[in-house]
């Protein structure tokens, strides 16, 4: 592979945005989650004990000393981790691996304690990505300057191989469970109306014909499985843009279906891993003038090229090949339609994940081999002993440091479903088992959900004031009323949604979240509210909480106006399934020992903040933001950066109008040829006058970058 400067910048930069969408969508949410008045306290998880900072899992212990109460430490994180990948994206110098480290601290801080609300598979990706992003960013705040290293490819290369097995787990999970509705080929059809966050795109496409959905299921799966096979770590630089181009296509299908989520944020960041210099160079080389002429090439070169074709040909044969025999595709003339149909059963995939699980990983041992043998070559090649031995030592430290990664992320990788464990060194297993809570690797697409075709079910909450008459409480960010569209939510994560969706799926009512969520609903507190509905016209218990509430669960199916007969103005339909959970009130038994059961039965208040300056501009700024939604927070974040990328494009471009560019390498030479071949005539005609030469002479040949002999 060749260089990566500028996929490593897109990377760097890409890790910030996520990093800003991250903080700010937990911002937003914090004091309905983790407030006073929130469904679970985070004040209730202070730690008895003060222990040492670098002993503590969170930045909890440091409120008391800075005078801020639980849920403003939580919330001053958040705004330092904003500010901090502001600058990141915003300024190139910080794109550091100081301000990386700090960034992964802040969060890894927030997801200790961040409970369920937290504990998705985006958030460790997140983690593991971060830390990437420390180990392949340069160290240039504690140096003048920060250059290429010849070592960079080495921790670059680690992005790939998260990226592969963020993609290939995410496929082989689907077969792997077993998932009857993937065995089928229908779970396109099924999976867009039970993604978290469907958009109103996803309902136009799930109209689309029953066989054009079953080729798309087919066509994701051939992108997980086969595609990262053959592609992710081909020697050929074709075949790995033909894997990027792929993804990139699969995850924008995702985002317009599905919202924009941190985790397809984050496929997009790593797949950046799969370019180098040279795709965004192509573009951009100068032309050759008319007269200059191609040099000839040699014979092995032009050997070698030719056998690169071919071995290209027969991976995106075999990639044919595959489509044809594993799915059974034929094509009906007649009806102008595709047929498919998966020919190979549970029990032969798994033999196939038995073969290709050791050899996936003795795959990515020779790629890494291969990455740090060049680099270890490009630092013998430099010039002086101090710089080769400096770089050398630079190149060491690096490639041990990507060995011990790659070596941990071994086990997550083989503990899933298919795979064994068993086969990892017990040193290995014993390490990651030590440094676990830190989140280094995370293992991916083992909680793979069985697509239901029974449709979306769905937590509905109903609230009343004598327990006859019974008011719905729609949510902005999940179906409810079945004439409302499918929001669309952006970056922003709904965490609350988010384990609505899960605890409808998993029949789980005795989580301490939902506990927390009931007593605070029939308490009327406005930080969870907001939660649900930000416009208090649209929640009917705005003016006085309810008295009673019970949950009730749905199942959801996207309408059909071809078959349902239903109204256009509908874009769900909903039938009853089953109670959810049982009427209660404040002061029901059963409401009081869930709470108990919990550790959410307060015996002492929340103690009120010190007036402390820090504590005071927390509290200004949670001012201003209150009553905004988290996807309108974040649409307003984004624009605003996206104006100041375009005024600095503007600007660029009028100052470059009216400037003279700098001029090119080229030019300069020639420019500097000038002074000094007069110089030497001068001194081949006149030897003696070589004190007698005027200053404005000796300025130039000063100035010449080259001064001939």
């Amino acid at each position: 592979m060749g260089e990566v400067k500028t996929s490593r910048q897109w990377f760097l930069w890409s890790i910030a945005l996520v990093y800003v969408c991250a903080f700010a969508s937990i911002y937003v949410q914090i004091p309905g989650l983790y407030g006073d008045e929130g469904i679970l306290p985070v004040r209730l998880q202070m730690p008895k004990v003060q222990r040492p900072l670098l002993e503590q899992e969170s930045l909890l212990g440091l409120g008391p000393s800075l005078g801020l109460a639980p849920q403003q430490v939580l919330e001053l994180t958040c705004l330092v981790g904003v500010a901090l990948a502001l600058c990141a994206m915003l300024l190139e110098p910080l794109r550091d691996s100081l301000i990386y480290f700090c960034l992964r601290a802040l969060y890894l801080s927030l997801y200790n304690v961040g409970g369920d609300f937290l504990h998705s598979e985006w958030d460790v990706l997140l983690l593991e990505a971060g830390l990437l992003a420390v180990l392949v960013a340069p160290l240039g705040l504690l140096r003048r300057h920060s250059s290429y290293r010849y070592h960079d490819p080495v921790s670059f290369w680690l992005t790939r191989w998260l990226f592969f097995r963020l993609t290939f787990c995410t496929g082989v999970s689907k077969l792997a469970s077993g998932d009857p509705a993937w065995y089928d080929l229908s779970a396109l059809s099924h999976h867009l109306e039970n993604q978290m966050n469907p958009t109103p795109l996803a309902w136009y496409v799930h109209q689309l014909p029953d066989w054009l959905l079953r080729f798309g299921a087919v066509v994701v799966l051939q992108s997980e499985i086969i595609v990262p096979l053959v592609t992710f770590f081909a020697p050929i630089r074709r075949l790995r843009l033909f894997g990027f181009y792929v993804q990139l296509f699969l995850q924008l299908c995702y985002i317009l279906t599905g919202n924009c989520s941190l985790l397809n944020l984050l496929s997009i960041t790593l797949s950046f891993s799969l370019l180098d210099d040279d795709h965004f160079n192509s573009n951009t080389a100068p032309k050759k003038k008319k007269g200059q002429e191609k040099k000839p090439r040699r014979c092995g070169q032009t050997l070698v090229s030719y056998l690169m074709l071919l071995v290209e040909l027969a991976v995106y044969l075999f990639i044919v090949y595959c489509f044809i025999t594993l799915f059974k595709l034929q094509i009906n003339w007649e009806e102008k339609t595709l047929s498919s149909k998966i020919n190979f059963t549970q029990k032969g995939f798994h033999t196939f994940l038995e073969v290709f699980q050791e050899l996936t990983i003795w795959i990515g041992v020779l790629s890494f081999t291969w990455e740090a043998v060049s680099a270890m070559l490009n630092c013998v090649c430099t010039r002086g002993i101090v710089s080769k031995l400096w770089s050398l030592i630079q190149w060491a430290l690096i490639t041990a440091a990507t060995a011990a990664v790659f070596a941990l992320s071994v086990v997550p990788y083989t503990s899933m479903a298919g795979m064994s464990v068993s086969k990892v060194p017990p040193a290995v297993r014993d390490t990651y088992s030590a440094v676990e809570s830190y989140q280094p690797v995370g293992a991916y697409g083992i909680q793979h959900r069985m697509t239901s075709a029974e449709g979306r079910p769905e937590i509905i909450l109903e609230g009343s004031y004598d327990g006859l008459t019974w008011t719905e409480m729609n949510p902005m960010y999940k179906p409810g009323n079945v004439n409302a569209v499918p929001p669309i939510v952006g970056p922003h994560q709904p965490r609350l949604e988010w384990l609505m969706w899960q605890a409808a799926q998993g029949g789980d009512d005795t989580s301490p979240w939902f506990t927390g969520l009931l007593q605070r609903l029939l308490q009327g507190k406005p930080e969870v509210v907001s939660l649900l509905q930000v416009d208090k016209a649209q929640y009917p218990f705005s003016l006085k909480p309810p008295i009673f509430i019970k949950a009730k669960l749905y199942n959801y199916h996207f309408t059909d106006p071809a078959k349902d007969k239903t109204h256009l103005q509908a874009w769900w339909r909903r039938k009853y399934k089953r109670e959810f959970f049982p009427i209660v009130n404040l002061d029901d038994p059963t409401l009081k020992k869930l709470l108990e059961e919990a550790g959410l039965k307060e015996k002492v208040s929340a103690r009120p903040s010190s007036d402390t300056p820090v504590s005071q501009a927390v509290n200004l700024i949670r001012d201003h933001v209150k009553g905004l939604s988290g996807s309108l927070l974040l649409s307003t974040l984004l624009a605003t950066l996206a104006g100041i990328f375009l005024i600095k494009a503007i600007f660029s471009w009028v100052l470059g109008g009216r400037k003279p560019r700098p001029a090119s390498a080229d030019h300069k030479s020639r420019k500097s040829k000038e002074p000094s071949e007069t110089a030497e005539k001068s001194q081949v005609a006149a030897p003696s006058n070589r004190g007698g030469k005027d200053s404005s002479e000796k300025r130039d040949l000063q100035k010449s970058p080259r001064k001939r002999k």
